[in-house]
């Protein structure tokens, strides 16, 4: 049984549907990711299964509660790290998890957290002169501190580093470890194609796609490619022959060829049954950003 249900779920601002017949399901203990541009209506979607927007119409289901109905069950067992939350500014840290401790009947420890999170040094510290990545810890203790089945983390990597989202990202993989199931909303690609089990590509408030990101990839139709350069001229014809081939380009002495998954296969073993090595090679395949486009007719940018 999913612990998410979403069926036909709609929500309107001034008569403009900003989420529009969203449908969807989370399993336990997968990280689904919801990938589209800002504006797209995936903070609004999130908002609705949390039970902190009522949507207009549709269902939603959490654990077997509704949102809205049951929403004090509901906090007991759903942890969320908003896309902006700020706290006040001279607040520190221990003292924000032990406040949100005191709102649940049996939380985690917030000692621990502190230090499983990597912030026994700022324990002391104020909010307010946290670094951006010493916050997104914080934010991630504070959705776990209710020890909740579920976390929803909105923008999670927004605004940090390289070196810094990776770590959010480690930080992610481990709390799956813990049998967390956890929703995963984002507007970066790589992002999205690392973590999540399933991706709803969603745009303009609709779910363009629904699938894993391999799924997804394939659905893009645009198979794989490979450039390369050879010590000698290669026939025309002994390239474009091979059925696995769509198209061979040619700029100066570069060859780029294109065709089906098994494209790579076919062309390296051609060339090396006629003894032509192949220099600088480079293999490329379809990514979620040309999924994207050719899912919804839009760049990712768009």
């Amino acid at each position: 049984m999913p612990v998410i249900e979403v069926r036909n779920l709609r929500k309107l601002y001034r008569a403009k549907p900003a989420v529009a017949d969203v449908s969807f399901t989370v399993a336990k203990g997968e990280i689904f990711g919801i990938l589209g541009p800002n504006g797209a209506g995936k903070t609004t979607t999130v908002e609705c299964v949390t039970g902190l927007r009522r949507p207009d119409s549709g269902t939603v289901r959490v654990l077997g509660l509704d949102p809205r109905r049951d929403g004090r069950r509901l906090r007991e067992k759903v942890g969320v790290q908003l896309q902006q939350c700020e706290l006040p500014g001279r607040l520190t840290v221990r003292e924000a998890l032990e406040l949100y401790a005191s709102f649940y009947d049996d939380p985690a420890d917030p000692a621990r957290l502190i230090r499983r999170w990597g912030l026994t040094e700022k324990r002391d510290t104020p909010f307010g002169k946290l670094s951006g990545g010493q916050k997104q810890r914080l934010s991630i203790a504070l959705a776990l501190v209710g020890g909740p089945d579920i976390v929803v983390l909105d923008e999670l990597t927004t605004g940090l580093d390289p070196q810094a989202r990776r770590a959010a990202w480690k930080m992610i993989e481990e709390i799956r470890e813990d049998g967390v199931t956890i929703i995963l909303v984002t507007h970066f690609l790589d992002e999205a194609e690392r973590l999540c089990d399933r991706i709803a590509v969603v745009s303009d408030g609709r779910i363009a796609a629904l699938d894993s990101p391999r799924g997804l990839v394939a659905r893009s139709g645009n198979g794989m490619s490979l450039r390369f350069r050879t010590p000698v001229p290669v026939p025309d014809g002994l390239l474009t022959g091979l059925p696995e081939v769509r198209e061979v380009r040619r700029r100066g002495d570069q060859i780029a060829v294109a065709g089906g998954d098994d494209v790579v296969q076919a062309v390296v073993g051609t060339l090396t049954r006629h003894q032509i090595r192949l220099h600088d090679l480079m293999v490329e395949r379809p990514t979620l950003e040309d999924a994207f486009v050719a899912l919804t007719g839009r760049t990712f940018e768009d």
